[in-house]
């Protein structure tokens, strides 16, 4: 194998491959990436895998021999991005390592053989889904924090995916919180042909997925080219696969039975309270550093026409902050985790956000308030805290 490749190319690929490489080297093979060159294409396949999570990619390059390798993506990665912008060569003796030439800088690295490299699961093409990625990166945006890291409630570890023909729905929930986005499906509101009759998806994206899919259609990342690109999403019968200009993310589905979410939004919310987003923000931060860390409780005192958010803890003391509201009911005081209520805040565009509930003990109801520009529906559902 012998290929050369522009450093900057290169490093834009590698890049979106660091979170899908098996760090804990388990299998020494994970750690690697899958690099494939073919006589006469002007590009390399590069492809990585944890066994949950794949990612297959392609990068400019001028071949001169093709071959099959891999090598270690995060000290590839490291070399790559260390060096001048300019060609690098690789080649391939016969002794099991890989050259890495770069203007005067020359590598040699330990690799392993393409035999031991997992074969990877393959779409068929016949249905496929295409799906907004503007709009499917605000849904993940919006939701992918919600989501538990307890191994013991497999369920949880993933985001309930809802497809229909006219819009798609992420849900999120870690059993204390519940994040629920619907959006229209953009400019993929029709199937593709060879997909009529498709019934609605309804599927678990695991956690990981959902953060490499908000890397591949992230615009600031500069991989979508027009920023209205299509992301192609096929449903296998074990694996997803979602292709990202090119790129494609393979994604093993959760088999679990995830949590019946409708039932988890209250109905019966009949206080309201609007906040200016940024205001309520700021307060929050603020009064939380007075919390104790193992809560993280802050209070709303609710009363007339003001809202008083309030923090104590017994080894550091006490703060508390006042916001101007328009509210006439009775007073309230409701107990909420901080950094639950700044994760809705953090992830929302909108001026003003408005606060539902009916007690101190039952479910509270988050959303932005929005004009009519705004093409999803975003709900926020936060169990109140006993203190």
């Amino acid at each position: 194998m012998k290929f050369s490749v522009l450093k900057s190319d290169l490093l834009r690929e590698l890049q979106l491959f660091q979170g899908v490489v098996e760090r804990k080297n388990t299998i020494p093979i994970l750690a690697n990436l899958l690099i494939e060159a073919e006589d006469g294409v002007d590009t390399v396949r590069l492809a990585a895998t944890d066994l949950e999570v794949a990612l297959l990619s392609r990068c400019d390059a001028k071949v001169n021999q093709g071959g099959a390798v891999t090598l270690p993506a995060k000290k590839l990665n490291d070399i790559v991005r260390a060096l001048p912008e300019t060609q690098i060569e690789f080649s391939q003796p016969t002794d099991g390592t890989v050259n890495v030439v770069a203007d005067r800088f020359s590598s040699r690295i330990q690799a392993l053989p393409r035999e031991d490299f997992p074969s990877l699961p393959e779409g068929t093409g016949e249905s496929v889904t295409r799906l907004s990625s503007e709009a499917l990166g605000e849904m993940v945006s919006k939701t992918q924090f919600a989501i538990t890291g307890e191994d013991t409630r497999y369920f949880l570890n993933g985001a309930l995916f809802l497809i229909s023909d006219s819009q798609m729905t992420l849900v999120a929930t870690d059993g204390h919180r519940l994040a629920l986005v619907t959006s229209g499906r953009g400019n993929g509101d029709e199937l593709e042909e060879g997909a009529e009759g498709h019934d609605e998806a309804r599927v678990i994206l695991p956690k990981k997925t959902l953060w490499e899919l908000a890397r591949l259609v992230d615009p600031r990342n500069g991989l979508l080219g027009d920023e209205k690109t299509d992301v192609l999403y096929e449903q296998g019968e074990n694996h997803l696969f979602f292709d990202v200009n090119g790129r494609q993310l393979v994604s093993r589905m959760v088999d679990a039975q995830f949590p019946a979410h409708e039932r988890v939004i209250p109905q019966g919310n009949n206080k309201r309270v609007e906040f200016e987003r940024d205001r309520l923000a700021k307060a929050i931060k603020r009064v939380a550093l007075l919390s104790t860390e193992r809560s993280r409780a802050v209070k709303f005192k609710i009363d007339a026409n003001k809202v008083e958010v309030s923090s104590s803890s017994p080894e550091v003391g006490e703060a508390s902050e006042e916001l101007s509201v328009d509210y006439k009911g009775a007073e309230v005081a409701i107990c909420f985790n901080a950094q639950y209520v700044l994760d809705f805040l953090n992830v929302v565009d909108s001026e003003s956000v408005l606060l539902e509930f009916k007690d101190e003990l039952s479910q509270a109801v988050l959303s932005p308030v929005s004009d009519d520009s705004y093409d999803y529906n975003y709900t926020y559902v936060i169990m109140p805290m006993r203190v």
